[in-house]
């Protein structure tokens, strides 16, 4: 029998456990749980007989897939995936998907409530400005950016994108103005709200150069990857442009030059907050469950991420 293991430092809510327990045992295979584990030591005790693997921000490195000896999926409950090792896993013949949309929402509403809270001075009882009328840039439009690009519109803004990977019809048909580049994109925009993947090329890609290309009041709004940050670029340009905040939904390594230095122009979660809504953890694991059946049963390899 099959088994699939569910191995989450940060516990799925006992919902989602309840839905992927009845998609796995449906499709004649074992659950296994390891929740809250605090050493990936037990991971790799865990994962040793397990032919699937479920996981959130859980790194599955070389060593954990080293011990997998039966393993033949790992699926990452979420969009991003550079917790897994995809090298190794492409080595031991393991497939390695993500669940792509499934936390898009809940992202999209996250930089809304972090601009709305900017705008309004983080309610300190003094008075902000308004989101309508404004122009926001979408840097990535794929799953979350299309979700941010409706709510958008719904507040009155005026909504561009830059994505070389979509073509601009796609854009324009939902009533997004597609840009040429990435300075256009900057220098347009007084909001952008960033997407890209965390990778080679675009690790500290948002520097001082591009930044300092966006209007007065310049509000740049990071639910991606502190990665793709410049860090002591963004403090720099800051330190020239009192009218520049940033909102980043994991905070900086440099946390504390922000929180010495530019009081009420920075809001960071305590955490990677995107994904945690009641409604997005279950959408992601019941996702992540229903992939692994349909690539046992079917061969689907839809959402492959390695090669």
């Amino acid at each position: 029998m099959k088994k699939v293991l569910v191995a989450t430092e940060k516990p799925f809510a006992p919902a989602a456990i309840a839905q992927i327990k009845k998609i796995v045992d449906e499709a004649g295979y074992e659950l296994g749980l390891l929740e809250k584990y605090s050493s990936a030591d037990e991971l790799k005790t865990a994962v040793a007989d397990a032919s699937a693997l479920i996981v959130r921000s859980d790194k599955v490195t070389a060593d954990v897939v080293e011990a997998a000896k039966e393993l033949g999926i790992v699926v990452r409950a979420g969009a991003g995936y550079d917790n897994l090792d995809l090298e190794a896993c492409s080595a031991k013949n393991i497939v390695a998907m993500n669940t792509p949309g499934q936390n898009s929402n809940a992202v999209a509403e996250l930089a809304f409530g972090m601009m709305v809270f900017q705008a309004r001075n983080h309610f300190n009882g003094t008075a902000g400005t308004e989101l309508r009328g404004k122009k926001i840039g979408i840097h990535a439009y794929g799953n979350v950016g299309l979700y941010v690009a409706k709510i958008a519109k719904g507040f009155g803004m005026e909504v561009y994108a830059f994505d070389p990977f979509v073509e601009d019809s796609k854009i324009k048909a939902d009533g997004v103005i597609p840009v040429s580049s990435v300075e256009e994109l900057y220098s347009t925009c007084q909001y952008v709200s960033l997407h890209i993947p965390a990778n080679d090329k675009t690790k500290k890609s948002i520097n001082k150069d591009l930044l300092a290309k966006m209007p007065e009041g310049a509000v740049l709004v990071n639910t991606a990857r502190k990665e793709v940050i410049d860090e002591e670029g963004i403090v720099a340009l800051m330190d020239e442009r009192k009218d520049f905040a940033y909102l980043s939904d994991i905070a900086p390594d440099n946390k504390a030059v922000f929180e010495a230095k530019f009081t009420g122009r920075f809001l960071f979660t305590p955490k990677k907050m995107g994904a945690q809504t009641a409604e997005a953890n279950i959408n992601a694991g019941v996702a992540a469950a229903n992939q692994i059946v349909n690539f046992f049963k079917n061969g689907d390899e839809t959402f492959r991420v390695n090669k």
